[in-house]
């Protein structure tokens, strides 16, 4: 059954979430050490094959003032290589703030500082995914 994936998109790694099959919920899946956008989408590129993959859902962190700055500009243009390489539709959702979300919630659930670092990327993706989830549900 086709899932959708979500990504938080950072310069040295990138979260990655999925979607259970009725696109209720999102869980965090890995975090892909981001070497270089080639070998990152190729990985992505196998995760879309290997669990049907009928969305990307891709974090757009916007600035807090709503503009786009350098970093949503680096990964505009990561979409646009993803888009070309991949089966799976390419789609934009506002993460502003799932990073900080993803860590307090990590905090609430008694992770220690080291393992922060570690789930954060994977977790912010999952917000990011659960967020495009429940706007799909509210729409429909």
């Amino acid at each position: 059954m086709p899932r959708n994936l979500g990504l938080d998109i950072g310069d040295r790694r990138i979260g990655v979430a999925m979607s259970d099959p009725s696109y209720t919920l999102a869980t965090p899946l890995k975090t892909i050490i981001r070497m270089d956008d080639e070998k990152a989408i190729e990985e992505i590129v196998g995760l879309v094959k290997k669990y049907d993959i009928e969305k990307i859902i891709m974090g757009l962190p916007y600035s807090l003032d709503g503009t786009i700055g350098k970093q949503a500009e680096k990964v505009l243009l990561f979409k646009e290589k993803l888009a070309q390489k991949s089966s799976a539709v390419v789609l934009m959702q506002d993460e502003r703030l799932s990073s900080v979300s993803a860590n307090q919630k990590l905090r609430e659930a008694g992770k220690k500082k080291d393992k922060l670092k570690k789930e954060m990327d994977a977790a912010a993706a999952t917000i990011i995914l659960q967020d495009y989830l429940d706007t799909m549900k509210l729409s429909s």
